[in-house]
């Protein structure tokens, strides 16, 4: 089902970024509420229509790729950067990351195969609404955004960062054509690990019989190494398995960036992400 929103205009004396626009969407199926802010290339559109790239939790990266796309798509040429509309996924929150992305962003497992939660257990916030959340992309944010924007639909992008990585990886084996390119940055494996080992099983049954034509990056930070779940070791052993299907149906390739930590790779990792595809 289309939904419609009316853009909000900037607050008095508020810095906005330029060719940007906010709106307010609510979930048809769910209720939920997301704050969603689109950005638009300077030029105009390509005849097919700019590529798209589709950003979980906007709130912490939307500016940075927004610059990102901006200063490199200027000279596409020499940047291999293309000009694309960039779609931000938030909430109506000023902090970098909010609660509700561990229920959209996450698998619906048994509290028993859940990790422990950081900083001496507890419950972790409402969690395993991933699918309710990619409804809400595809059957709202998705035609919503399209019909609005000169958009190439065939060159859509889902950029996702630990559990909004994990996230990515659910979509990409579930419902492998809802995008052509995935990004799945320190993507949190480990959050119903057997799931998701489940889900791959059924991802590679699929690339046997057919060929989705997809595009996947997974990185992560050199120094996560340390991290106890296993980031980087599950994502490379990910890679390896997934690599047999380069050139029958996916492409897929894995980066660790030197020096950096689970939060700070994300500057880096949009820049290398805005390049492939």
């Amino acid at each position: 089902m289309q939904q419609t929103a009316s853009k909000l205009p900037p607050s008095e004396g508020e810095v906005v970024l330029p060719r940007t626009e906010q709106r307010h969407m609510r979930a048809s199926a769910s209720g939920r509420e997301y704050r969603i802010t689109v950005a638009m290339p300077a030029a105009g559109p390509p005849p097919e229509g700019f590529p798209v790239i589709y950003l979980l939790d906007a709130n912490s990266v939307f500016g940075t790729m927004v610059e990102a796309i901006r200063v490199q798509g200027g000279r596409p040429e020499k940047t291999g950067v293309a000009p694309a509309v960039i779609v931000g996924i938030g909430y109506r929150t000023e902090a970098p990351f909010a609660p509700s992305r561990y229920y959209d962003f996450t698998l619906p497992v048994p509290a028993s195969e859940l990790p422990v939660r950081p900083g001496g257990g507890g419950p972790w916030p409402e969690h395993g609404g991933a699918e309710s959340f990619f409804s809400f992309i595809e059957d709202d944010l998705k035609p919503a955004i399209e019909s609005e924007y000169p958009i190439d639909s065939r060159r859509r992008t889902l950029f996702g960062h630990s559990l909004g990585g994990l996230f990515v990886l659910h979509t990409l084996f579930t419902k492998p054509t809802a995008f052509r390119t995935y990004i799945a940055g320190s993507p949190s494996i480990h959050w119903g690990n057997r799931l998701l080992q489940e889900q791959e099983a059924h991802f590679v049954s699929r690339l046997e019989r057919e060929s989705p034509d997809a595009a996947l990056l997974i990185a992560v930070g050199e120094l996560e190494q340390g991290h106890k779940s296993g980031m980087n070791h599950n994502a490379k052993e990910l890679t390896e398995r997934l690599s047999a299907w380069n050139g029958r149906g996916l492409r897929v390739e894995y980066k660790e960036f030197e020096g950096e930590g689970h939060i700070s790779v994300l500057p880096v990792l949009v820049s290398r992400a805005i390049r492939f595809g």
